[in-house]
């Protein structure tokens, strides 16, 4: 995946590869099969994450929480030891970001978010249309929104909410699995499990 839309964004990945050289360091794409029932939409890659490894909610704490609960709802399985490093199989499951390039302090920019809505657009109208969609965040919500080209007020952010878009798609909304987000208690476990008996009812009742 190439990119160069964001001169701050690419900016800041050549410094980051100048420190750390072994890093992905370039626009992170999706990951897992495109005709996948469930797709997670975060907010952009980890700096010692996905950006060092270059496949979405690799290698840090949130993607620890995601995984576990892909596991236990049967999206997720054995390592692929094709990938260095190895990350789980994924299965009926995508996942990807509002914005594919690390940005500085994790924060994006309102125009890196509108210049990377085209990758998320092409990358939804790969999915079954009575797909279920988990925005991880308000952000990502929004993102999803533009992507699909609906109104923001129409749909509102909240944590386990669930919206039935015009499209056929399912919105679940969720906190993001951030380690802050666990460690203050905004978001615990239990929640983040409730989200996923949604989105499997809903996969299992399309």
């Amino acid at each position: 995946m190439q990119c160069q839309s964001c001169s701050r964004l690419v900016d800041y990945l050549n410094q980051v590869k100048q420190e750390y050289p072994d890093y992905h360091c370039q626009p992170v794409p999706a990951y897992g099969p495109t005709d996948s029932q469930l797709m997670i939409v975060g907010l952009a890659p980890g700096k010692h994450g996905a950006n060092a490894s270059g496949i979405p909610f690799t290698g840090d704490a949130s993607g620890t929480m995601l995984f576990k609960q892909l596991k236990t709802f049967g999206f997720a399985s054995s390592f692929n030891f094709e990938i260095d490093p190895p990350v789980p199989r994924l299965q009926n499951c995508r996942i990807t970001n509002a914005v594919k390039c690390l940005p500085p302090g994790n924060k994006p920019l309102s125009e890196e978010i509108n210049h990377c809505n085209v990758y998320l657009s092409e990358e939804l109208v790969q999915l079954p249309n009575t797909s279920v969609l988990l925005a991880l965040g308000h952000l990502a919500h929004r993102a999803i929104l533009k992507a699909l080209s609906l109104k923001q007020t129409e749909f509102k952010f909240s944590h386990g909410a669930m919206h039935h878009l015009p499209t056929g798609f399912h919105l679940v909304d969720s906190y993001h699995c951030s380690r802050y987000n666990f460690q203050t208690g905004r978001l615990t476990e239990m929640m983040f499990n409730d989200i996923f008996h949604t989105i499997k009812r809903l996969i299992d009742d399309s």
